[in-house]
């Protein structure tokens, strides 16, 4: 999601296309007035992906940013306030060809689930996702998203596995107000990473209180760990021990920085030791088992050569270069 005032058109398009160079597929802006629905017509002939409106509380937004050409609205139809609202929002969005996400967050649920629950616990998430959908469908508009948020990683994956059970929808899935980049990211993993291992999940925001670059790194990695990202290079690489005779640290961040180019699925292994170096090199499409200031290159299972420390990421990258140029 972008972090800029949506009105500032240039500087919203400038975040977008940055996001979308890291892989970012769907783009959300925040739309609290008049100016930011305005702006969307004019970002969307810059950018390059479905451009999704943030709406809370006003449903005059949602129907402007429909106007103005959003792929995608999300609105928690709980905040919205009153159901003819909402209705005008459905046939706005019918007319427009214009998808909702239902975003149900633990932080505004409504104010009966919430007396009746005592707490934004899953079965009330649940219990507001589905009359929601039960009202979407009253009224014939089917061309829905499902979200349930909570910062809670447990409660947020048990409300997933059971609107899974509940509908047929795709599911958007997500740990809200997550923390900064390390807490963060490993909330998002563990929630995100055991529905996606569940089969349950369509798409994924990773919530940081980062730059949302980072967002997207994050994101990409806990679909690579799952083989559900198949668009990139992914990069092993040995935790360091006592073992280790080289400077892996300083390698593997080489490594990955100077192979961030490549836009498909290989494997690359930087190992620093003789336990588990030589087989983790084997098994990737490329390979450094290192030691006692050198190190063997594989490359698919085979051993290319050995070089001493400092021409390592040299003569690593020359061999990745050769199947995959820097200047293809």
């Amino acid at each position: 999601m972008c972090t800029t005032k949506t009105h500032d058109v240039k500087a919203t398009v400038k975040q977008i296309l940055a996001l979308e160079k890291v892989g970012c597929e769907i783009i959300r802006v925040t739309v609290p007035f008049p100016k930011d629905a305005e702006a969307l017509s004019a970002i969307k002939e810059k950018i390059h992906i479905p451009l999704v409106a943030d709406i809370h509380f006003d449903y005059r937004m949602a129907i402007a940013a429909m106007k103005n050409g959003a792929d995608k609205i999300r609105i928690n139809p709980g905040n919205i306030g009153k159901k003819e609202w909402v209705t005008e929002v459905i046939e706005t969005a019918k007319k427009y060809k214009c998808a909702i996400r239902i975003g149900v967050n633990a932080g505004s649920l409504e104010k009966d689930l919430w007396a009746k629950y005592g707490r934004p616990e899953p079965a009330a998430l649940v219990e507001s996702a589905v009359r929601w959908i039960e009202f979407f469908e009253q009224h014939k508009f089917q061309d829905l998203v499902i979200a349930l948020k909570s910062s809670n990683v447990s409660e947020m994956i048990e409300s997933y596995e059971r609107i899974a059970e509940k509908c047929d929808y795709p599911l958007h899935l997500g740990v809200t107000e997550a923390g900064t980049f390390v807490t963060g990211s490993v909330k998002s993993a563990i929630g995100m990473g055991v529905l996606l291992h569940k089969g349950i999940g369509d798409t994924i925001r990773v919530s940081l209180s980062e730059d949302p670059l980072e967002e997207i790194k994050v994101a990409k990695e806990i679909l690579k760990s799952l083989h559900l990202y198949e668009k990139e290079r992914t990069i092993i690489a040995c935790p360091t021990c006592g073992r280790v005779e080289v400077d892996l640290i300083k390698l593997a961040h080489q490594v990955e920085e100077k192979t961030a180019y490549i836009k498909r699925p290989i494997k690359i292994a930087v190992m620093g030791c003789v336990v588990n170096g030589p087989g983790e090199s084997r098994e990737a499409d490329y390979g450094i088992a290192a030691g006692r200031g050198c190190g063997i290159i594989y490359k698919k299972g085979v051993m290319v050569k050995t070089v001493e420390e400092k021409k390592l990421l040299k003569e690593l990258l020359a061999i990745i270069d050769a199947d995959y140029p820097t200047t293809a």
